[in-house]
């Protein structure tokens, strides 16, 4: 065979596979060994004993008509299928028509407003209080607060002007709610101000309640961590999730799984087909459980980035049957707490597109239909645009949104969030390479994004580095655990920052209302729990230490200052503050972390602040800076390793260190096969979900390390399609993530009709479906060779691009296929 120049089957010269199946009527692809629940089962879906496995809820029938009424008032038209080359906008005989304002969805998915002489008034639209039981709010709304979440109405008369004369007599500057109306009384809560060379005025209570901090595993960010052997996996949990011991997060935000590509692999759904169910695919189920093991109090988030085919019905669109689409949200989340005991405090739309008034309105009455009625709903995980306009339009809508969730808002917010009074939250933010850099982004934001934007809470992407490193955006977490080989992780500096917050803070506290910002740059929060316990979180992160990877950051000062504070109200009768201070240091690296200084005494103390600081204050002596030995060295993947998948129970669903980058390959059990190959992988997706990133043509899976650039791969493989099926093995595999689509490497296919092919290289093999072959790819300096079955088949094509890279398992299309015995040897 003549040198050939090796091309990336993953570019646009090769587009394998033909027409995809749509019917319902799909083979059992799942392993004996997954608890499954459907109404309508393959024949593997069974206990042991043969009886069939409880469902959490019957599964209803997808097609035919809606399943349930499809609620009125919804300003974004969903363009039907026909009508997708141009973009069609009605808002006919709908409150936003005659307000002057239609949404519509373009080709590109975007939702857009239209205006039509918009009406001047538009803002006072909204949701009007309910009728009903009267209660007085006074002042800070707290006491109408409760008075909702009580279910009793909210009025404001003349009588409030009696009752805010009365709560000033008897709690001063607090607050005060007349208890003939919505209970007892609360009691005063003090004021803080901050003195620097000027005396900021008395604060007082805030309406904002804050709610945590916390972290996002999404994307397959947290693959590798499941594969770590005790004591160290649970040491990496601890640092996380334990409270008052290291970051001691409030929050856990996961991704509801949906088969395709979310930024660093594909995440597996709990349905891959419409009559399938297995609630034990993937490592979020174990993650939470993990969680809630240290924290019963952590609040837990379930947000969707794709979905699988049969969402859509052929259609890259979820919204088109919002029922279904609905239905397979809470069937996750009642699979969480059948077979996991898990409460899902919060659910969203879809991750960083377009929402869809109809749908969210739908999940609304869905989750109530099944009892689900504590799970809150946050969108739109996007821009503050357009929902919160939406929201002030449409007062259904605001009903059953309970917080808006931007993502890398940049410490500010939008007038019309404000204007919905909404909890406003920064619910994905950080993404930032884990060094004192990303330490100082981390702290800058905490506080700035309550301090400018009235954001109550911030959740990190990601909860820890827990993947190849190469892949996109590698080490965005906030600690390194990424060789479950060596057993070695790096609790980093964004660890020691967060428990600055959430040590000495829980969701549900106040924060007072005060002009956070410093004189010299930098600015402080103070939280209340109402109970007399404050927090007071001191940042002074410069320009250049504290640049997050988005948004831009605009140009500003830190200069080192004296600041002077002064506790006043009730807080006047504290005695102490307990002090933790952390440095970054920039020059010689050696900065001090979360350390315990001497406590500062009541009524006023002054801090000389340097720049690049964090300071907490507060009166709990709760606070640890609790550790382990330290765990093993590193040390890189294994030069030989060797997986033949013999695992009749294994405790995920998923062969450990495989990286899946487009399609899922899961445990497999092949009874039929009487020989040695009755435990194998399978790569079990055979339609193209619905996508969040550019999700290759072909199925891959890597392992191994980035830098090898010899190697040797063998596998045993198993092609399921007939005719144009097709598998492959690679080495000096590139790229991965978002970026799969541009993988470039040495690939060795073989294909069902008896071809083989080497990138642009085709020729006859032997190879058929349904049997066993062997592949062997040896790829030595710039030559390489294969092998099927032991016997050379192609040899000596030159490669010189890439120059080192992973292995990998792959199928040419959307398609069953099966893996065995995998080997590589390579340096």
């Amino acid at each position: 065979m003549a040198p050939q120049q090796l091309l990336s089957p993953f570019s646009a010269q090769f587009q394998h596979g033909g027409k995809l199946p749509t019917g319902p009527n799909l083979p059992c692809p799942f392993s004996k060994w997954h608890p499954l629940t459907s109404t309508r089962r393959c024949a593997c879906a069974a206990r042991a004993d043969g009886r069939p496995l409880p469902a959490p809820f019957p599964l209803p029938k997808w097609r035919g008509r809606a399943l349930t009424p499809r609620p009125s008032g919804d300003c974004q038209v969903v363009l039907s299928r026909d009508t997708r080359s141009r973009a069609v906008a009605s808002c006919c005989g709908t409150r936003a028509a005659r307000l002057g304002r239609c949404w519509r969805r373009g080709r590109d998915g975007a939702v857009r407003g239209s205006a039509v002489g918009l009406a001047p008034a538009w803002l006072q639209l909204g949701p009007g209080p309910p009728r009903g039981r009267c209660c007085c709010a006074v002042d800070g709304h707290l006491c109408a607060e409760r008075c909702r979440r009580a279910g009793e109405a909210v009025r404001r008369d003349r009588s409030c002007q009696r009752w805010r004369g009365e709560r000033r007599r008897r709690a001063g500057r607090g607050d005060f709610c007349g208890a003939a109306a919505c209970g007892a009384a609360v009691r005063p809560v003090p004021s803080l101000r901050q003195r620097l060379p000027r005396t900021l005025g008395r604060g007082i209570p805030s309406v904002r309640t804050f709610g945590g901090f916390g972290a996002a595993p999404r994307g397959a960010t947290s693959r590798l961590l499941v594969n770590y052997q005790e004591p160290y996996r649970s040491q990496i949990l601890d640092y996380l999730f334990k409270p008052d011991f290291g970051a001691s997060l409030h929050i856990l935000k996961v991704e509801i799984g949906g088969d395709g590509q979310s930024t660093d692999g594909t995440e597996p759904s709990h349905m891959h087909y419409e009559n399938d169910e297995n609630y034990f695919r993937g490592y979020e189920w174990w993650l939470m459980k993990e969680a809630k093991k240290r924290n019963p109090k952590i609040k837990l988030i379930g947000l969707p980035w794709t979905f699988p085919a049969w969402i859509g019905k052929g259609e890259n669109w979820p919204y088109d049957y919002p029922d279904v689409t609905a239905y397979y949200i809470v069937s996750w989340i009642l699979g969480a707490k059948h077979y996991h005991d898990l409460d899902i405090d919060y659910v969203g739309i879809w991750n960083e597109r377009a929402f869809n008034s109809k749908y969210i309105k739908l999940l609304r009455y869905t989750l109530d239909k099944h009892g689900l009625q504590q799970v809150r709903i946050i969108a739109s995980d996007r821009l503050w645009e357009p929902i919160s306009f939406v929201l002030l339009l449409d007062s259904e809508l605001h009903g059953v949104v309970d917080a808006i969730g931007a993502h890398y808002p940049g410490t500010k917010t939008v007038p019309n969030a404000l204007l919905t009074k909404k909890k406003l939250w920064s619910s994905e933010d950080y993404s930032t390479f884990n060094d004192e850099v990303g330490a100082g982004c981390w702290a800058r934001i905490l506080n700035q994004n309550y301090v400018n934007g009235n954001m109550t809470s911030t959740i990190a992407w990601n909860l820890v580095a827990s993947y190849y490193e190469e892949l996109p955006f590698g080490r965005c977490g906030l600690m390194t655990a990424q060789e479950p080989w060596s057993g070695h992780y790096k609790v980093e500096a964004p660890i020691w920052i967060t428990a600055h917050t959430t040590q000495f803070t829980q969701p549900g506290w106040s924060y007072l209302q005060v002009d956070g910002h410093l004189q010299g740059g930098g600015s402080f929060v103070a939280l209340t729990d109402g109970l007399g316990n404050l927090t007071i979180i001191i940042e002074t992160m410069t320009y250049n230490h504290s640049q997050c990877i988005r948004p831009p950051l605009p140009h500003f000062t830190v200069t080192p200052q004296r600041a002077t504070f002064y506790l006043k109200g009730s807080f006047s009768m504290v005695k102490t503050l307990q002090v933790w201070h952390s440095r970054l240091d920039f020059e010689s690296g050696s900065s001090s972390l979360f350390q315990q200084l001497h406590p500062v005494w009541k009524g006023s103390f002054s801090l000389d602040l340097n720049v690049d600081e964090v300071y907490t204050l507060t009166t709990l002596k709760t606070g640890q800076k609790c550790g382990y030995p330290e765990p093993p060295p590193p040390q890189p993947f294994p030069s030989n390793y060797k997986d033949d998948f013999n695992i009749r129970n294994p405790p995920f669903s998923e062969a450990p260190n495989f990286a899946d980058q487009t399609g899922v390959f899961e445990y497999f059990i092949n009874a039929s096969d009487p020989g040695d190959h009755v435990f194998t992988v399978r790569q079990v997706v055979v339609q193209r979900p619905i996508t969040w990133a550019s999700d290759a043509d072909q199925t891959i899976s890597l392992i191994g390390n980035f830098k090898w650039v010899n190697m040797t791969v063998t596998c045993d493989i198993y092609i399921e399609k007939q005719r144009d099926g097709g598998v492959f093995v690679a080495g000096r595999v590139d790229n991965g993530g978002i970026y799969v689509r541009r993988t470039k490497g040495v690939f060795f296919w073989v294909f069902a009709d008896g071809t083989y092919r080497v990138t642009g290289d085709l020729g006859l093999s032997g190879v058929r479906d349904n049997a066993w072959h062997t592949l062997t790819l040896n790829i030595q300096g710039t030559s390489a060779s294969g092998l099927l079955n032991g016997y050379a088949l192609w040899e000596n094509v030159t490669v010189s691009q890439p120059s080192n890279g992973w292995a990998a398992i792959g199928t040419r299309s959307f398609e069953f296929a099966q893996f065995d015995n995998f080997h590589i040897e390579a340096s």
